[in-house]
């Protein structure tokens, strides 16, 4: 007899117990698409308000070299491993990040222009939360690449999380403050009298200096807390590893030219590749955390180092053999450039070559040693004179150099009389 009060099934208690799986496994994709669409959504609504208030310039069209990938890669991350946490917290530091540029570009339509409604340019203050985005992205180092920790380190974690939810608490109370004002932002959008939280703010003064020396404890433990995962991995986890200490290193790299005199003076497609660097970031993790081709990025590394000190060396050659050619030697300048060039041509290859050979040393040991056992098999190859020996010794060098489960060699009879 069935119960009228028990939970609704079609009689099959099996296939209903494997519909739930099924409907969690359809859920974190559909989740993962609605946050991309949300994101997208407001960077297209963001353009019309810039356009009108007169702020729309290149670094809407640049913010999206940042923006995007993190997106994407959270994405792609969550619907593959739903339940590592990564791929929702790049969604989220993207999300809140555009969320907050495009809620200071409405309260600025609203208040200072006089457009839109009042209540929800009021909510859009409150949604203007400054750096929170960025306060996140600190978590993606914490918790690289699967989101597990430590008893200590998720003790860090709570108090990080804490001191989050103080400036969230601090920034909305700075947004009731200003919203008795008469006009609650000021001539950039940005909440009114945030450098000096004041009234129902106040008790936000006192704290936020201390936020920032805990941002950047954080994020020394953070990457200390990596480092040390380094030293003591092995195999997968270490190519993992490489991968994200590689796009973070060209990401602070871009940071650093973004901020420093040379890039005042760069064209904007100078602006392009360097804003575009930040994207090296999140496409490590997602190639780390999905596990694409790991072992490539052995060979990266050496590439982009050699040909980093190559174009470094002939650079500095061909401005010394310029400089000592015109103003050393009696040649005139386009004799100068010209014979620089040759030299600097002539020099490229044997150059590269031995840079590469050193790199590779360091750098890309598998790649060099196999070179290295090759080339001790061929020197042995040519004083060898029976075929069992060759047999035996091509055996040895292929399970020294890439150590397969089985290996065979098969050597064709002469059938010819």
């Amino acid at each position: 007899m069935t119960s009228m009060n028990g939970p609704a099934t079609d009689g099959h208690p099996a296939r209903a117990a494997m519909r739930e799986p099924a409907a969690r496994r359809l859920a974190a994709p559909t989740t993962a698409v609605v946050l991309v669409g949300v994101t997208l959504l407001l960077l297209v609504l963001d353009v019309p308000l810039e356009v009108s208030t007169g702020t729309f310039s290149a670094s809407w069209a640049l913010g999206l070299l940042i923006t995007l990938p993190f997106t994407f890669v959270g994405m792609i991350v969550a619907r593959r491993q739903p339940h590592n946490p990564l791929g929702w917290l790049l969604m989220l530091v993207s999300l809140l990040t555009t969320l907050g540029g495009v809620a200071s570009d409405y309260a600025l339509f609203v208040f200072r222009f006089g457009h839109g409604g009042r209540p929800l340019g009021s909510l859009a203050v409150f949604f203007d939360l400054g750096s929170a985005g960025a306060i996140l992205a600190p978590l993606v180092i914490l918790l690289f690449p699967d989101g597990r920790l430590g008893r200590p380190w998720r003790w860090l974690l709570r108090v990080y999380m804490f001191m989050y939810a103080v400036y969230i608490a601090g920034h909305w109370s700075m947004a009731i403050a200003a919203l008795r004002r008469a006009t609650p932002v000021d001539s950039a959008g940005n909440v009114a009298g945030v450098g000096h939280p004041a009234g129902f703010a106040a008790w936000f003064a006192p704290v936020r200096p201390v936020l920032v020396p805990i941002l950047v404890l954080f994020c020394i433990a953070s990457v200390g807390r990596q480092v040390l995962s380094y030293r003591a991995s092995t195999g997968v986890r270490r190519q993992q590893l490489k991968w994200f200490g590689a796009g973070g290193v060209m990401c602070i790299g871009c940071m650093l030219l973004a901020v420093s005199n040379i890039a005042n003076s760069a064209p904007v497609v100078a602006w392009v590749l360097i804003l575009g660097g930040f994207s090296a970031l999140p496409a490590s993790i997602g190639v780390a955390i999905l596990k694409y081709r790991l072992y490539e990025i052995d060979r990266l590394i050496s590439r982009t180092l050699s040909y980093a000190i190559l174009t470094a060396l002939l650079a500095s050659t061909f401005v010394g053999l310029v400089a000592l050619s015109t103003e050393v030697l009696p040649f005139s300048s386009p004799v100068g450039v010209a014979a620089s060039t040759l030299a600097a041509a002539t020099l490229f290859n044997p150059l590269r070559k031995r840079v590469q050979r050193t790199v590779d040393r360091r750098f890309n040991r598998s790649r060099y040693d196999a070179e290295a056992t090759v080339a001790a098999f061929s020197a042995r190859l040519r004083d060898a004179v029976e075929i069992d020996a060759i047999r035996s010794d091509l055996l040895a060098t292929v399970k020294h150099a890439v150590q397969p489960s089985h290996a065979t060699v098969w050597i064709r009879p002469n059938t010819r009389d």
